[in-house]
């Protein structure tokens, strides 16, 4: 066996160690998340860890399309309503024949809206709370890439599109609520009510298995030629575009899979909050939907789960803890990340975190030339042949 096979071996077994860690990893936390903390936790903990949950899925998406095409969002909250609205509105209709959601009687709404209608099908609903954000995302998309819109630009647009969909939900009292928007935990779902702990625990399960699903979507999009493609199109458009490729077709592709995953994540959410309503399409809400993926680290998609658990508990603990003067505790944590630790948690612990405790530890650290001169079995071939030569 030559050198570069030894090398090939030993790269194998590296990458088959790996995934057998990855593997534990993933395993040790379903056991600990599923068996572990609904045993100990009270029913309102588990079901606010539930919320949490179903917000790393929407930092997933938004990872997708930040971290790895450049692409910063401040209107995901569009997409995130639209799923829990397509939900809530299912929900609203599990009534007897003939009988209408309360509040339509209160604005003297006698016939049922067209566009409810199709809710009342749950299969319905499911593709709905996927593909209506996902349609969404990929027109507003097509409409800002197709002129070359990008950087800041894209920001202000997206930003923009989210206080005008906020205003338009909010005048809609005789069509969905308004501002009281949609109740859902006093509505049954298969003829169990909703805010049942049964309910509460099937669907904290469904989270984490919907969870799981798709930060190994994520992995698998980031990690082939689309991933290589989108990493691109981030570190110069220009240039891929010289390079015969569209970034266009791609940007609005990667921008509708995160609309419908922001769609996925505000209908979980919904089911586990009790009630949707316009605020969650407040713009402070979309910012600190960024926020958790920056603490958590861009380019990671674990960092995105890391970085809205992180934040979402320590709000939770501070507000509980410091009712007073819990938000500048949440402020100092924001300008700490940024500017002490810019690349992230899991940015911090990959390039200097581990790096230390190998050296404390007395372990051997990888060399980040690969293969390097020092042991290329043709580079010391080649040595040996001009040494022979000068002899």
């Amino acid at each position: 066996m030559d050198f570069n096979q030894a090398i090939a071996t030993k790269t194998k077994k590296q990458k088959k160690r790996k995934r057998i860690i990855e593997i534990s990893i993933v395993v040790g936390l379903i056991i600990i998340f599923v068996i572990i903390l609904p045993s100990v936790l009270p029913a309102f903990r588990l079901r606010l860890l539930g919320r949490f949950l179903s917000l790393a899925i929407v930092a997933l998406g938004i990872d997708l399309i930040w971290g790895y095409t450049g692409l910063l969002s401040l209107g995901h909250g569009i997409f995130f309503a639209l799923g829990g609205y397509a939900l809530a509105m299912h929900l609203k209709l599990q009534l007897p024949d003939g009988q209408l959601p309360e509040f339509f009687t209160l604005y003297g709404v006698r016939e049922l809206p067209w566009f409810w209608q199709p809710f009342y099908s749950f299969p319905f609903t499911i593709l709905a709370l996927i593909i209506i954000p996902g349609i969404v995302a990929a027109l507003l998309g097509y409409l800002v890439f197709r002129n070359r819109i990008k950087g800041v630009y894209f920001s202000i647009i997206t930003q923009a599109a989210l206080l005008v969909f906020f205003n338009f939900f909010n005048g809609q009292q005789k069509l969905i609520n308004g501002t009281n928007g949609l109740k859902t935990d006093t509505e049954k779902i298969f003829d169990i009510l909703v805010s049942s702990s049964s309910v509460q625990r099937t669907v904290y399960i469904l989270t984490i298995l919907v969870l799981i699903v798709i930060y190994y979507l994520g992995r698998w999009l980031t990690s082939g030629r689309f991933g290589r493609l989108l990493i691109a199109i981030r570190d110069d458009e220009t240039r891929v575009r010289f390079s015969g490729y569209d970034p266009t077709g791609y940007k609005v592709l990667v921008f509708a899979i995160s609309g419908a995953i922001a769609g996925i994540a505000g209908a979980l959410y919904t089911i586990q909050t009790g009630i949707i309503t316009p605020s969650v399409m407040n713009v402070a809400f979309s910012i600190e939907m960024v926020i958790w993926v920056a603490v958590g680290g861009r380019a990671t998609l674990i960092g995105a789960i890391i970085g809205t658990l992180l934040v979402r508990l320590a709000q939770t603990f501070l507000s509980e803890r410091f009712p007073e003067i819990w938000l500048f505790f949440q402020g100092s944590l924001f300008l700490i990340v940024v500017t002490v630790l810019p690349d992230g948690i899991v940015g911090w612990w990959r390039n200097y975190a581990w790096q230390k405790l190998q050296l404390l530890l007395g372990l051997r650290s990888q060399t980040v030339t690969y293969p390097s001169l020092e042991s290329d079995f043709e580079v010391q071939q080649e040595k040996q042949k001009l040494s022979v030569k000068d002899e």
